[in-house]
C-alpha cells in the first residue's frame, strides 16, 4: 500500500460496478470528488450473482487486513433477479436466497473493523424495450418488475439490519426520460444514470450521523497546506490549488 493513509472506499458489487469507471460513470466521478481526500477501490465483477459474491468475502475482505475500508458501497441483485432457466443454470438467485446472501456479505463486512461503515444499493429499474427492442418475447429473462421485487427485498433487509440502503429502483425512476437518458443498453448506466447514483450516495453521506463524516466536501485535502512553491497569480502571488477539482461540483454539494 502507498503512502501516507488516506480513508478506503471500497465499491463492491456487479457489472454496474465494474463498468462504473467507463465514459464518466459513478466511480469515475466519486473518485475525481475524493483525489486528495480518499481512494476510491474498485471491486467490480461483471455478472456476478450473490452466490458468487459471498464465495469470495474472505479473500475480498480479509477480517485480518492491515487496513481496512472507512466505506463499502455494495450492489448486488440486478443479476439475481433475471427469471430462472428451466435448465437450472443462469444468474437468477431466488428471492430468499438472495436475502440470505445479502445478510452473509452485511455481516462479513459488519465484522471487519468498528470504522468501517456500509451502504447498500438496490437493483436498479431497467428499460426492457431497450434490451429487447419490439421482438415478441413472452417470458422475458429480465424486467423491471423483478427488478423491483429483489429491490425492496433489500431494502427491508437493511432497514432489520440497520444499514444504509440507495433506492436505485425509486430514484432513477424519479427523472423525466428515464428510460432513454439512464441507460446504455437497458440495464447499464450513462452518465446521466451514473449522476444520479452519486448525489444519493452523497446525500446518504451527508446525513449520516458518523464520525468522521465521509461525505467529500468534510475530509481535508492531503497536502492542502499553502506552499511557496504554489504556482504564482497574475497578483504575483502565490494559489493554492490544493482544493480544485476541474469539475462543476456544485450538484454534488
Amino acid at each position: 500500500m502507498v503512502g501516507p493513509s488516506r480513508p478506503q472506499i471500497v465499491l463492491f458489487g456487479s457489472s454496474i460496478v465494474q463498468l462504473s469507471f467507463l465514459k464518466e460513470g459513478w466511480g469515475a466521478i466519486l473518485s475525481h470528488l475524493y483525489s486528495r481526500k480518499a481512494d476510491i477501490v474498485l471491486r467490480g465483477y461483471s455478472g456476478w450473482n450473490t452466490r458468487r459474491a459471498v464465495q469470495v468475502l474472505d479473500t475480498v475482505f480479509p477480517k485480518n487486513a492491515t487496513e481496512q475500508p472507512s466505506l463499502i458501497i455494495v450492489y448486488f441483485g440486478g443479476n439475481d433477479s433475471v427469471l430462472s432457466h428451466p435448465s437450472g443454470l443462469g444468474q437468477h438467485v431466488p428471492l430468499q436466497e438472495y436475502i440470505q446472501n445479502m445478510n452473509k456479505i452485511a455481516n462479513h463486512l459488519k465484522s471487519l473493523s468498528k470504522k468501517t461503515r456500509l451502504i447498500f444499493l438496490t437493483a436498479p429499474p431497467c428499460n426492457e424495450v431497450q434490451i429487447y427492442g419490439n421482438s415478441c418475447i413472452e417470458r422475458p429473462p429480465r424486467n423491471n418488475e423483478s427488478c423491483r421485487i429483489y429491490s425492496e427485498a433489500c431494502l427491508e433487509l437493511c432497514r432489520e439490519m440497520n444499514i444504509k440502503a440507495i433506492d436505485l429502483w425509486s430514484a432513477i425512476q424519479k427523472r423525466d426520460g428515464w428510460r432513454d437518458d439512464c441507460f446504455t443498453d437497458g440495464v447499464h448506466l450513462t452518465h446521466e444514470g451514473s449522476k444520479i447514483v452519486v448525489k444519493e450516495i452523497l446525500n446518504t453521506l451527508k446525513e449520516a450521523d458518523w464520525e468522521p463524516c465521509l461525505h467529500w466536501k468534510s475530509l481535508p485535502n492531503e497536502f492542502g497546506e499553502d506552499s511557496p512553491y504554489d504556482p504564482l497569480g497574475p497578483d504575483e502571488k502565490t494559489t493554492n490549488v490544493a482544493s480544485l477539482t476541474f469539475l462543476e461540483t456544485e450538484e454534488y454539494d
